[in-house]
């Protein structure tokens, strides 16, 4: 079977809602990341054969093709197309999965997954509830009315079901949000993020030009005490913003090539797609799915999951990590290894090449061979991409 090799990952540093990466338009900001992507890798653009980029709320300055924006405001050459993708959270992972499956077939050699989500500038939901809201109706169909009649589709209520289901309080559930910041902040310190991230000059809200390179949710002086003060989300639950994903304005991209692609481009690979799933799960509790998902792509590459030697787990909710942890009899020491979303933030479409850039630069700073990414999406479904470092 032909392979899929990654030669070269690249992501801006992550913008709290609001903040340094406000006034970036979403096409401009992941225009800069291919570039950056580009530049990094030191290849002839002109021999992309397509951007595949991963957004979920695809309105407004998202919308249109965000890919193909993208492309244009990035400078790459005209002939670069682009398509977008939506798989909500997990829409950039999907651009993975789909750059993947294209080479290996052979139809291209040399394609680039990338997602982008600013949050600040295309709330979450918008492009449905802004629908809505004019008379242009609602996902919720009369065949989905009827197969779940009065049953919400939560990704809150979800996350409160899942703690539920599997036994964690909120204490938990604060202390894995400290570690979270605990890893980002060390991962910060140590450099750790630096071949992953491409600094972007910025203006910030207040007019000064700055250079756009740090995550900006991390919280270095973040303890127990502040994390278990922040209000519920929900009376009697154990879901707060402290222990929940932060919004966050980000792009990623990841280059995606088979055996012709590495010749063309004279460049050694970083790691080889080793295996690919998605499932769909329950659409009410939602966020389990990447727990019977990671059993699934497990099980088709033969493999345990003692075989893999980092975890990246989307941090939607902290019980998302710490259920799939439980489930699957993972090692936690291996899991998020430099924090996550609750610390870095969750870019939504953006998140699945941001994680995936951070895995592969993990792997190689570590020493690891086997890395699994996962994420929870919207509608209870999960993607589970394994990859081997070389």
């Amino acid at each position: 079977m032909a392979e899929a090799y990654i030669v070269a990952v690249a992501r801006s540093a992550g913008g709290k809602r609001g903040g340094r990466l406000a006034g970036v338009h979403p096409a401009d900001l992941a225009g800069r990341v291919l570039a950056g992507l580009i530049d990094r890798a030191g290849i002839d653009p002109a021999l992309v054969e397509d951007v595949i980029m991963g957004c979920a709320c695809p309105g407004g300055e998202q919308g249109a093709n965000i890919a193909r924006n993208a492309v244009l405001a990035g400078g790459l050459p005209e002939s670069v197309s682009g398509t977008h993708v939506d798989r909500q959270c997990g829409s950039s992972q999907q651009a993975v999965h789909f750059a993947a499956a294209t080479v290996m077939a052979g139809v291209m050699d040399v394609v680039i997954a990338a997602g982008v989500e600013s949050m600040t500038r295309v709330p979450m939901g918008l492009p449905w509830t802004l629908a809505a809201k004019h008379g242009f109706g609602t996902y919720r169909s009369p065949g989905i009315e009827a197969r779940y009649p009065d049953t919400p589709f939560s990704q809150f209520g979800g996350a409160e079901m899942l703690a539920k289901k599997y036994g964690l309080t909120r204490d938990v559930l604060d202390a894995y949000a400290l570690e979270s910041h605990r890893r980002a902040a060390a991962a910060t310190a140590a450099g750790k993020f630096d071949a992953e991230i491409i600094p972007l000059e910025v203006v910030t809200p207040e007019g000064e030009a700055v250079i756009h390179k740090t995550d900006e949710g991390i919280r270095a002086d973040a303890s127990l005490e502040k994390i278990s003060s922040v209000k519920l989300l929900t009376e009697g639950g154990v879901i707060s913003a402290a222990n929940a994903s932060q919004i966050c304005d980000g792009a990623a991209a990841v280059l995606v090539v088979n055996e012709r692609g590495l010749k063309a481009l004279g460049l050694k690979p970083l790691a080889r797609i080793h295996q690919m799933t998605v499932l769909g799960h329950d659409p009410v509790i939602m966020l389990e799915a990447p727990i019977p998902a990671t059993q699934r792509a497990l099980a088709k590459a033969g493999m345990g999951i003692g075989d893999i030697d980092l975890y990246e787990v989307n941090e939607a909710f902290a019980p998302v990590p710490l259920a799939w942890a439980q489930a699957l009899g993972a090692d936690a020491a291996r899991m998020n290894v430099h924090g996550g979303a609750i610390a870095l933030g969750h870019p939504l479409g953006g998140s699945g090449a941001k994680l995936m850039a951070t895995l592969v630069s993990a792997l190689h700073s570590t020493g690891g061979r086997y890395g699994l990414q996962t994420m929870c999406e919207a509608g209870g479904m999960a993607n589970v991409t394994i990859v081997e470092r070389l």
